[in-house]
């Protein structure tokens, strides 16, 4: 097993809101190997043997846990590749806490590509967080590409709230969702990129079953030469309801580009989607500079406004 310097304790901060070992079920990775792992009496998290990741099982009717699970990278040149599959029983109420957050001091890429696949029972509730985070002097590229795979029973309900924080140099997403009857998904990404990174957002969303509902939330903040895509799909496969909006502020010669999409496959499907991109409006920072904030202070402050 590996042993936590500053440096990662720093990330898993970060990432995690993490002092120390957790309490109740944690699996902690760092750089390819585990650091250490520990199972609960209604969660139980074990390795798979035909491939790197774990398989966590949480007890039908389990209420009140949460299960950490952060990784955390500070080798410079290596691609880790993990499977995370959640199998969540009937009636559950639990909370997930992931991440992953890089160290890069040297001169080649480190990467991690997490797959993450959720497997929701009849009525279950599922709060998923998940935090991205890069940092280190060294020109070495920090990559993360998360695919979020999940399979919504009756009346299941998941929040997932994915944020990007700072220092990514690149990152593609795939997000994928299927819903049965009465199921309801909030999903919200919050990115920030700067300098010339690079983030694209895919999602295929599928609203199989009757009053299947999904809410697709994107807040963004593209800075300096940094470029953005968010490309989500929802499909009405039956009497369904579904939104999506994307709000993005753009700074310096960054780009953004949003394509919303819904697609009909039932005449009782309700879709909508909305788009908006702009820059910060100068009344607003001139208000806050009345109040004594510098103009830096002042867009830093509607930013973190923003993303919060």
């Amino acid at each position: 097993m590996a042993e936590l310097t500053a440096i990662d304790e720093e990330l898993l901060a970060q990432i995690a809101d993490l002092h120390g070992m957790p309490r109740g079920a944690f699996n902690i990775r760092k750089d390819g190997q585990l650091v250490e792992r520990s199972s609960s009496a209604n969660i139980d998290i074990e390795a798979f043997t035909d491939k790197q990741g774990i398989k966590i099982t949480v007890a039908p009717g389990t209420k009140g846990e949460t299960v950490h699970i952060p990784v955390i990278m500070t080798k410079a040149g290596i691609t880790d590749v993990v499977y995370n599959d959640f199998h969540i029983g009937d009636g559950a109420d639990v909370v997930i806490v992931a991440g992953c957050g890089i160290h890069n001091s040297g001169d080649e890429a480190t990467e991690h590509d997490g797959i993450h696949s959720f497997w929701l029972g009849k009525g279950s509730r599922v709060r998923y967080v998940e935090k991205h985070y890069g940092e280190g002097e060294g020109t070495g590229e920090r990559i993360l590409n998360p695919t979020t795979n999940v399979y919504m029973d009756e009346d299941s309900f998941c929040e997932m709230e994915m944020t990007q924080l700072k220092g990514v140099s690149s990152t593609e997403r795939e997000t994928n969702c299927e819903l049965a009857a009465g199921a309801k998904l909030i999903l919200t990404e919050k990115l920030l990129t700067h300098g010339k990174q690079t983030a694209i957002s895919n999602m295929d969303i599928r609203l199989k079953g009757e009053g299947s509902n999904v809410q697709v939330i994107s807040r963004s903040v593209a800075q300096d030469d940094s470029y953005q895509v968010f490309n989500p799909l929802v499909v009405g496969e039956a009497a369904c309801h579904g939104h999506v909006q994307c709000d993005a502020i753009i700074m310096g010669n960054a780009k953004v580009k949003a394509i919303p999409g819904i697609e009909a496959a039932s005449e009782d499907a309700q879709l909508i989607h909305e788009a908006a991109i702009g820059k910060i409006a100068g009344d607003q920072i001139v208000k806050l500079m009345t109040l004594g904030m510098s103009e830096e202070e002042a867009e830093q402050e509607i930013l973190n406004d923003f993303l919060s």
